[in-house]
């Protein structure tokens, strides 16, 4: 079994679901594959909205839930972290590198260090010596994977990604894709772990 995962480097929701779908795809012996595209592309080819120009009431009524939350799954994270919402270029074009150079699993544990450093940590992903540090945290050679992460090639296949991620019905973040089944959101994690005991 495979699970598509399509992830926001900025997104709250995927940081909660992070560890979860991680845990899902192991238990069960799925492959899992993490594309960081670029959602403000994906909400206005789908019909969505970027969160500045929600209403307030959806912006009120997403703190509320955010905060049931980090208290229901016990993530300590900050409601407002100062570097919400970072440019998350940089960060991207180095998971995509990591992932196509050596391999799935680097990459998810180093797109899920980002997260954890913006919304637990009230790091800046985006400045370079953080995100140097956070390439270091998860085991990886720093020099190799920044100086990979400046190559544009990556930037170029996060629109390939993002396109795809569009035609195959992604609107929101996490999503995650099991076949022809899609998840949105990390409060479907007990769907998808019923589509993957099914096989």
């Amino acid at each position: 079994m495979h699970i598509d995962y399509y992830a926001s480097l900025n997104s709250p929701w995927t940081h909660l679901g992070a560890a979860r779908i991680e845990a899902l795809a192991a238990q069960h012996g799925a492959t899992l594959r993490i594309y960081p595209v670029d959602f403000g592309t994906i909400f206005a080819g789908s019909g969505g909205l970027p969160l500045p120009k929600r209403s307030p009431q959806r912006q009120a009524y997403r703190l509320q839930e955010l905060a049931r939350w980090r208290d229901a799954l016990g993530i300590p994270i900050q409601i407002h972290p100062k570097h919400f919402p970072h440019n998350e270029l940089p960060a991207a074009a180095c998971v995509i590198a990591v992932r196509e150079t050596f391999g799935d699993a680097p990459a998810i544990r180093l797109a899920h260090r980002v997260l954890k450093a913006l919304w637990e940590e009230d790091k800046d992903p985006a400045d370079p010596a953080t995100l140097a540090a956070l390439i270091g945290d998860v085991g990886l050679d720093v020099q190799k994977v920044m100086a990979l992460g400046a190559d544009p090639q990556w930037l170029e296949r996060r629109k390939a990604d993002t396109e795809a991620a569009l035609a195959r019905g992604a609107f929101g973040a996490p999503f995650y894709i099991i076949g022809d089944d899609m998840f949105w959101g990390q409060d479907r994690l007990d769907f998808v772990a019923r589509r993957l005991a099914r096989g």
